[in-house]
């Protein structure tokens, strides 16, 4: 292949069309408003697992967004009613078979949707837009203790950095916690799941809730969180939304002191989305679904470069 030419053929473009197609039908058949949101933005997402791209336009200092998340939830706040968006976002070190620093992201909220009623939800995508199976729902924590061998609410960090570091390589001393848990899901959980079709994970544990709601389930304390699993690839991320604007602002601060004890970038917290919390965020759920993923899958592609016109390395 040339290197003008792009990653994908005309048959995977003609198949990004049809997903894309099918995707808007899918939410405009149940009512849900197709929003835009800017890919510029004063601010970004303060989580430290995740690096944004700053960029200046004439006197601008901005990001490239990560998500629409927090453009999205203003909307929301501002009584927009349920809403989804389809369109380009960007993050900083992503390189690789299934990643690359711009890609196609999926993202809907349901006011009034419990995380239950999402779950559902992405059941009916999965096998109307996919024509896949019903997704099977697996517990995070049996998971965990069945394929790593560890128990998340009950193991130490040095536990978890300990089995980690068996599996990566990676000395224990530079593992965090939540690194350790994300190597643990990667490496030992992942495969498990290849081969099994359709997997919903619920009930992370409460570390990993990012803008998740954390409620008691079984006795402990877990994000009302869950992520969609395609044969052992993680495809997309869905979260019962925080509506306590006290709370996002004190998860904004951990992330800072976690970012500063790193010696990463440090966002400033975007003071508008607590605002609009402090307004008031309507009860809702949200999920994020990576597009060009779902091309993978549903083409049979090895990598990113054969569903994107052009990846990195076409640029």
């Amino acid at each position: 292949m040339m290197a003008w030419e792009p990653g994908a053929t005309p048959a995977t473009l003609r198949a990004r069309a049809d997903l894309l197609r099918a995707l808007r039908a899918f939410f405009d058949e149940r009512g849900v408003l197709e929003v835009q949101t800017p890919v510029l933005g004063c601010h970004t997402v303060t989580e430290p697992a995740i690096e944004s791209l700053p960029l200046t336009v004439d006197s601008l200092e901005g990001w490239l967004q990560t998500s629409p998340e927090y453009f999205m939830k203003r909307l929301l706040a501002a009584g927009s009613g349920s809403i989804y968006q389809i369109g380009p976002v960007f993050r900083a070190g992503e390189q690789g078979r299934r990643h690359n620093p711009e890609f196609t992201l999926l993202e809907w909220y349901r006011v009034g949707f419990s995380l239950e009623t999402l779950a559902a939800e992405v059941g009916d995508l999965v096998e109307e837009v996919l024509a896949g199976g019903r997704p099977q729902v697996a517990e995070y924590r049996e998971l965990m203790q069945a394929h790593a061998g560890i128990d998340p609410w009950t193991d130490s960090a040095g536990v978890l950095a300990a089995q980690a570091s068996k599996l990566s390589g990676i000395p224990e001393e530079q593992l965090e916690r939540s690194e350790a848990l994300d190597l643990l899901m990667s490496g030992c959980v992942e495969p498990a799941l290849a081969g099994k079709g359709p997997v919903i994970v619920r009930h992370y544990p409460p570390d990993q809730c990012a803008l998740a709601a954390v409620v008691e389930v079984g006795g402990v304390p877990a994000a009302r969180r869950f992520e969609l699993y395609l044969d052992g690839v993680e495809i997309g991320n869905a979260y019962e939304e925080l509506l306590d604007a006290a709370e996002q602002r004190q998860r904004f601060n951990a992330d800072d002191q976690r970012r500063r004890a790193a010696g990463q970038v440090m966002p400033e917290p975007d003071d508008r989305l607590l605002e609009a919390l402090e307004t008031g965020l309507p009860m809702c759920s949200g999920m994020a679904m990576g597009v060009d993923r779902l091309l993978m899958h549903q083409t049979g592609a090895q990598s990113l470069d054969q569903v994107m016109a052009f990846s990195r390395e076409r640029l």
